[in-house]
């Protein structure tokens, strides 16, 4: 190993460089140079998500597990769209104070990772878009299909909230139930 002696090392200082340039963040280039108060401060009037809401209660939703739950739903009406199939079926009396929830995906729309991504992204969808436009003692099942997993967010929620619409205005206007069946019981647990 050869040492490396101190005659070899320059006694000079290096030339001071210019300080590197790092530009401002966008937002910093339209700020004015008195920062007052914003326009905008203080408080706000809502700003409603759809005109035609009158209740302004949060939908209380319960998930559906067994699976006669989901068959009664399923002699409800359906609404099919190209991304997801929503089933709706109001409880026989006594009406429930909450909506119910359930979610299924075949085989049909692929291997357990696509079906586990399909039914999480119905489950958000639904997050956003039932309290809003479900309806109080009805039961929803939301069906994926092959393509749910695979498509853009916007058309899912738009395909979503179709749906959800066309159901909302047949329970309210008070139209026909399909033969209704005995409800299925309470679950035994």
């Amino acid at each position: 190993m050869t040492r490396v002696h101190q005659e070899d090392f320059s006694t000079e200082q290096p030339e001071a460089q210019a300080a590197p340039r790092v530009p401002l963040a966008h937002g910093d280039q339209e700020r004015p140079e008195n920062p007052g108060l914003s326009p905008r401060q203080g408080p706000q009037a809502s700003e409603r998500l759809s005109p035609d809401d009158s209740d302004t209660s949060p939908l209380v939703i319960e998930r559906l597990r067994v699976r006669r739950e989901f068959l009664y739903v399923a002699e409800g009406y359906a609404e099919r769209r190209r991304l997801v199939v929503v089933q709706a079926r109001r409880r026989a009396p006594p009406p429930r104070e909450a909506a119910g929830l359930g979610f299924t995906a075949t085989k049909k729309v692929g291997g357990s990772v696509v079906r586990n991504r399909a039914r999480r992204r119905l489950r958000e969808a639904a997050r956003l878009l039932l309290p809003r436009l479900g309806v109080t003692g009805v039961d929803y099942v939301v069906i994926a299909r092959q393509d749910t997993g695979a498509a853009p967010w916007p058309r899912l929620l738009d395909d979503m909230e179709k749906a959800l619409i066309s159901l909302r205005r047949r329970f309210i206007s008070g139209d026909v139930a399909p033969a209704a069946a005995a409800p299925p019981s309470p679950a035994k647990a």
